[in-house]
């Protein structure tokens, strides 16, 4: 292995994180998509596309703590840049068994949002699965992946 050839190792190989200062400020946007599989049991109890138990809302709710993870990216996960996350949206639908989120979350700055986007969607995810395991076990998480970004050295877009 080359000496920095990881960006968030310096050159003695030790955890790093990466100097933006010097970077143009430019407007960046990511999305980020998660899919959780829900099952029959739990399938039984969604009603006008929402599922409703004790704890309340689960799709309303999974909004709320997906933009509110967003939020924190920069705690959460080490050497990640805290930014001022200009906006954060997370749309839920429905398709089958499954529920897919996608979140789409811009800033103006000099670093990227796509761990901001993939945090908003994998804690939405998590809050699906929290709020509906009393209904059943049988939920799986499937995937988390980003599906475009814009801004910064070079755009980018999943094709599916």
């Amino acid at each position: 292995m080359k000496k920095n050839e990881f960006t968030h190792l310096d050159e003695k190989g030790n955890p790093s994180m990466v100097d933006v200062g010097k970077k143009k400020i430019s407007h960046r946007t990511a999305k980020a998509r998660a899919t959780i599989h829900l099952g029959g049991k739990v399938m039984t109890h969604l009603t006008d596309g929402e599922i409703k138990t004790k704890k309340g809302p689960v799709f309303q709710t999974a909004i709320i703590a997906g933009v509110m993870a967003a939020k924190k990216t920069g705690e959460l996960i080490p050497l990640c840049h805290p930014i001022g996350m200009e906006n954060c949206q997370i749309e839920i639908k429905v398709e089958n068994n499954n529920v897919v989120i996608e979140c789409t979350a811009s800033v103006t700055a000099k670093t990227g949002i796509e761990m901001e986007a993939m945090t908003g969607a994998s804690i939405a995810a998590l809050t699906i699965y929290d709020m509906c395991k009393a209904f059943s076990h049988d939920l799986i998480i499937r995937e988390i992946k980003l599906m475009e970004k814009t801004g910064g050295k070079k755009d980018f877009k999943r094709n599916e």
